[in-house]
């Protein structure tokens, strides 16, 4: 827990809001998905990267060598996914996915960017959701594929900065040429006119997924602690079509009290 506390702190406090038996197993998870989301963050060339990316595949598939158990997430990811019986091939489609985030190739289309989305903060969503309540977790399948993608827009919008300032391009070509924005203004930010209307356009695409998965429905009470982050979703979409192309050189970060009040709130109302 307090690894993750320090790499991820919403999935902390969703931990700590959930029973205290799922919170080891929910931790191990979560602190796997940081370690695998922040491989940018500490390598500066891609092939490190991708030998880290592929350490952890070697760990899923058994593969991994004698000395890998001692360290601590890998123990911890192994128990929880012996525990309960959580799908391998979800675990490394997220690792595959992952490769993305160490080059500068820029986002091709909505499809790309759905499906980045769809194997890594979907995933994430659906494998706590087994953890939490193996039972009633395929009900909320459809409600966790769509929240994965508006809390990947919202987290994308978060990082703008950052991701300008390694060259790296997550919004989609697509978008960016129906609004008249190429990756070289939004990494340069010559066009504010242009930036303002790719980031309103890619607040409506996080609107209309975080639409989706209200109607899909089908989460249980039990599984809500799976959902808590996405809570705080509709606020980062609120705040960064505000901000415009201003969220290009500042995140639209609420303040932490916030984000703890919303997911605290979530969990007695519902994530949506």
């Amino acid at each position: 827990m307090t690894v993750l506390r320090e790499t991820d702190r919403d999935r902390y406090l969703a931990c700590l809001l959930a029973p205290a038996e799922k919170r080891g197993a929910l931790a191990a998870l979560y602190a796997f998905n940081a370690e695998i989301a922040r491989v940018r963050d500490v390598v500066r060339e891609a092939l490190p990267g991708e030998i880290r990316l592929q350490w952890w595949r070697d760990l899923l598939e058994g593969e991994a060598d004698g000395d890998a158990m001692a360290n601590p997430l890998a123990a911890g990811l192994m128990a929880c996914v012996r525990e309960h019986r959580l799908p391998i091939a979800v675990l490394t489609d997220m690792i595959e996915a992952r490769i993305f985030d160490v080059y500068n190739d820029p986002m091709e289309s909505r499809a790309s960017f759905e499906g980045y989305a769809g194997e890594t903060a979907s995933a994430l969503i659906q494998l706590a959701s087994l953890i939490l309540d193996p039972a009633t977790a395929p009900k909320s399948a459809d409600a966790a594929g769509h929240a994965g993608v508006a809390q990947t827009v919202a987290g994308t919008l978060l990082l703008l900065p950052i991701h300008r300032r390694r060259g790296q391009v997550y919004l989609p070509a697509d978008l960016l040429a129906a609004t008249g924005l190429t990756p070289e203004a939004l990494l340069g930010g010559s066009d504010a006119a242009a930036a303002t209307r790719a980031v309103q356009a890619f607040v409506g695409l996080g609107r209309e997924h975080l639409a989706k998965a209200r109607a899909a429905g089908g989460v249980s009470s039990a599984n809500r602690p799976a959902f808590l982050p996405v809570a705080l979703v509709p606020h980062i979409l609120d705040a960064a079509e505000k901000a415009g192309a201003a969220a290009l050189e500042r995140s639209p970060q609420p303040a932490q009290w916030r984000r703890q009040w919303w997911m605290w709130r979530a969990m007695r109302r519902g994530p949506f």
